[in-house]
């Protein structure tokens, strides 16, 4: 049976369905399927597989499909399902065990935190969120009253300035109770969104009054991973744990989309039932890479109970933000409407894309090349984030390899000197990895200058600042005159051009698409078709998950 579903199934799919089938003696080749297909959700970032929407969901409903019921009593009485279990059902959806078993801690433990009541006296809320902060002082009401918080918004709607005073508020109820100061962590999973946490949150600290700077000094933020203590021989566990958990009294999570459902399970069972835990993000952007969709589904299982919504953004400029809300709103002719408009901060290329995008980057990436051969570390880091090239694809002729190579030839005919050495003057890097002993992490930023020494590779938007390394000390490195939309969460660049792929693209979907505009300051360039534009806008992600439901019950 497995052969028929060729078309969807890898070949790892098949070889781990019948293995594991083998070994529990499971001879029924629907059960087979299923547990194939519970593999392959996993790759698709779902951490389960819904039976009975499955076929829907493939969109090839002429395969030879078993009719539902039918297949999910043959899944029920599986030995799959029995004592150790493989597989587990949780109504329709079919879960391998270890998922299944990360997604109920998650939701007993984010139910525990939710029913959690700190007591104390309640500090004037008034006082640091006042008239004209309605948003901001629900959720600190919320915060206030419970352990575990959910604050989402999209970008200007004032996430960080809430998490700012709602962390001086929490520390004065601290004061108030006579406590010590707070122990409080900032953290996000990437270090570039830690450092721009960092970044962002002390520059509200610094407006408070002094007795709240002083109450929450010396602020400092890090990735997930170094919060949770990393361990060089595994990469799923960390030295907090239940039986060794985090001392913060606060702990604040920035760009809760990106974390997977078992980077969340870690972290939930790493902190204390009676610390107050904040997770800040968007759930209309993108989803983690690996599986889960816990922001999005914490924010529709919880509800009222624990989440705190941002809705009026005061950053944008007004075209970026009408462009953002009409994609978030699914509204494909407003967001095509504001395009077409264009003005001073959208752009919309639908012609003469390959001419247009020359006239953008040639003369960025020359002028980063400058800065870096007059060997001025920041200069060429201000002037790498000033603009981001972002594409859906890695491969492909809409895809990073494709366009760092383009950019590399352009440059190569602008000045008349080579660039395809590993390593030349003006190279615009991405780590791609965890250096845990030089303290890089998966999505830092840099440029190769040049020195006295030689090339040195100086990487900006670390915690603390930049650094310098010798280039030969970076192995997971890859050239950065692109970027895929995945990577560029967590960041920022002053313009952003976003390069949309063909619109039967499976990437090409309303979150990628929000994500790429959204990570724009103070100019967007649209690169697509409007065909494309309204099948990005149409198209929703749709992850298999159990979560929202289990919060519900």
């Amino acid at each position: 049976m497995l052969d028929a579903f060729a078309e969807i199934l890898e070949p790892a799919d098949v070889q781990v369905g019948r293995r594991l089938s083998t070994l529990a003696e499971e001879t029924d080749p629907r059960v087979e399927l299923a547990l194939a297909l519970a593999v392959r959700a996993l790759r698709g970032g779902s951490v389960c597989v819904d039976l009975r929407s499955v076929a829907e969901q493939t969109q090839l409903p002429d395969l030879p499909w078993p009719p539902v019921d039918e297949w999910l009593a043959a899944v029920a009485d599986s030995p799959l399902l029995g004592t150790p279990p493989v597989l587990r059902l949780f109504g329709d959806l079919l879960y391998l065990d270890r998922y299944w078993l990360e997604e109920q801690q998650v939701c007993d433990d984010v139910l525990g935190l939710v029913a959690a009541k700190p007591g104390g006296l309640a500090p004037d809320v008034a006082r640091l969120f006042p008239p004209g902060f309605e948003e901001q002082r629900a959720a600190a009401k919320v915060a206030l009253s419970q352990g575990l918080t959910v604050l989402t918004g999209g970008p200007g709607t004032g996430k960080t300035t809430t998490v700012a005073r709602l962390l001086a508020l929490l520390a004065e109820q601290a004061a108030l109770a006579g406590r010590p100061s707070l122990r409080i962590a900032l953290a996000a999973p990437t270090g570039k969104a830690a450092a721009r946490l960092q970044e962002a949150v002390q520059l509200e600290v610094n407006r408070l009054d002094a007795v709240d700077r002083e109450r929450i000094s010396g602020l400092q933020a890090t990735t997930l991973h170094r919060l949770l203590g990393s361990r060089p021989d595994t990469s799923s566990r960390f030295r907090h744990h239940r039986a060794n958990r985090l001392p913060h009294d606060v702990i604040v999570v920035d760009e809760t989309s990106m974390v997977s459902l078992t980077m969340m399970a870690r972290l939930l069972e790493a902190v204390r039932p009676q610390t107050r835990l904040l997770l800040v993000g968007d759930p209309d952007q993108l989803a983690s890479v690996e599986a889960g969709a816990v922001l999005a589904d914490l924010v529709d299982g919880l509800g009222s109970r624990g989440v705190a919504a941002l809705q009026t953004s005061h950053r944008f400029g007004e075209s970026i933000g009408a462009l953002a809300a009409a994609i978030r709103a699914g509204d494909a002719s407003g967001a095509v409407e504001v395009l077409a408009a264009g003005g001073e901060h959208v752009e919309w290329v639908a012609a003469d894309t390959s001419e247009r995008l020359r006239e953008v980057l040639v003369p960025h990436a020359l002028a980063l090349r400058q800065a870096a051969i007059l060997g001025d570390d920041g200069a060429a880091l201000e002037i790498l984030d000033e603009h981001r090239l972002l594409c859906a694809h890695r491969h492909g002729p809409f895809g990073v390899t494709q366009w760092n190579r383009q950019v590399q030839r352009w440059l190569a005919e602008a000045t008349g000197e080579p660039t395809w050495a590993s390593w030349y003057v003006g190279r615009p890097i991405l780590v791609t990895a965890n250096d845990y002993g030089l303290k890089l992490y998966n999505g830092d930023t840099g440029v190769a200058v040049a020195t006295r020494d030689g090339l040195r590779a100086v990487v900006g938007g670390t915690v603390g600042g930049s650094a310098s390394f010798a280039t030969g000390r970076l192995t997971e490195v890859e050239t950065m005159h692109a970027m895929t939309i995945h990577k560029s969460q967590g960041s920022q660049a002053d313009e952003v051009t976003v390069l949309l792929p063909p619109e039967d693209s499976r990437l090409l979907t309303r979150e990628l698409f929000y994500t790429a505009v959204t990570r724009a300051k103070t100019r967007v360039r649209v690169v697509g078709s409007e065909a494309e534009i309204r099948a990005a806008i149409a198209r929703q992600a749709v992850r298999a998950t159990g979560l929202r439901k289990r919060l519900k019950l």
